[in-house]
């Protein structure tokens, strides 16, 4: 029999014993990896951590305002935006036709049933190639081409886009096969071709979504693009970088707000255009 405070647990929630149970499971699995990866937050309130730390942080205020530095700052915020943005875009050329060749609803072979084995072919092949471009990091891939065209933007745009082709062209691929295809398929059947069928079938009904986890890739790649810059792809990322290593903190401070004023701004743009499509 269960005593008093476990009746009165049991009442209140029904389930505390498996709750108890996989919140010790969790940590007895979550401690050897700390160990493993030698996990030691601690380390940061020593003192030989502790007085370098204090005293960058302390170099953060004020904030450096001068119109020199803010108009370098603004220029290279810019290219940020940019290289984001025309990363996106390229990504965008890769991954739309790579989505449509991996859907099974577009297949005409797939209409009678079993999609014929060339299609079949096809379409593992395209999926695989989403795999390889998504499973490499945007910051390798700057590593990679940063040796190859130079220091720059031109290394951060390559590598969103390579990275992001495959992102989007996976998750669209996902949005299209998940959706209603009844529609699609009937077009497909009255002799409508792929195209046709996935511009009057497919698309209205997923265009919101498919609007939305684009521009949502559009915020992570403005923040990937900063990150890309620490590697010597361009942009507000390079600017910070330099700006650490020479331990200015007013400086870093500024660039920081005003990448949290862009991330914010990204962040708003998103909003308005879901609510425009909802």
């Amino acid at each position: 029999m269960m005593d008093g405070p476990s009746i009165r647990l049991a009442r209140q929630d029904p389930a505390w014993r498996s709750r108890v149970f996989w919140l010790i499971a969790s940590a007895l699995l979550l401690w050897p990896l700390l160990v493993l990866t030698e996990f030691k937050p601690w380390t940061m309130f020593d003192e030989a951590s502790l007085k370098p730390t204090l005293h960058f942080l302390g170099d953060f205020f004020p904030p450096k305002v001068e119109p020199d530095f803010l108009l370098l700052v603004a220029r290279e915020t810019w290219r940020t935006v940019a290289m984001a943005t025309a990363g996106i875009a390229l990504a965008l050329l890769l991954a739309i036709p790579l989505a449509l060749l991996s859907v099974r609803v577009l297949s005409l072979s797939a209409l009678t049933g079993r999609m014929a084995a060339g299609p079949a072919v096809l379409r593992t092949s395209v999926r695989w190639l989403m795999i390889v471009l998504r499973s490499v990091p945007e910051l390798i891939w700057a590593l990679v081409f940063v040796r190859v065209v130079g220091l720059g933007p031109t290394a951060g745009v390559i590598a969103i886009a390579l990275t992001y082709a495959g992102m989007l062209g996976k998750v669209y691929a996902e949005i299209l096969e998940s959706g209603e295809s009844h529609a699609t398929h009937s077009l497909m059947r009255n002799g409508s071709g792929r195209l046709q069928a996935f511009l009057f079938g497919l698309l209205p009904q997923n265009a919101a979504e498919l609007t939305s986890y684009t521009v949502y890739r559009w915020e992570c790649a403005i923040r990937s693009s900063a990150v890309l810059g620490f590697v010597g792809a361009g942009g507000l990322g390079q600017l910070m970088d330099a700006s650490m290593k020479m331990f200015n903190g007013s400086e870093v401070a500024t660039m920081l707000i005003v990448f949290m004023a862009l991330v914010a701004l990204a962040d708003s743009v998103s909003a308005w255009l879901r609510k425009g499509l909802g």
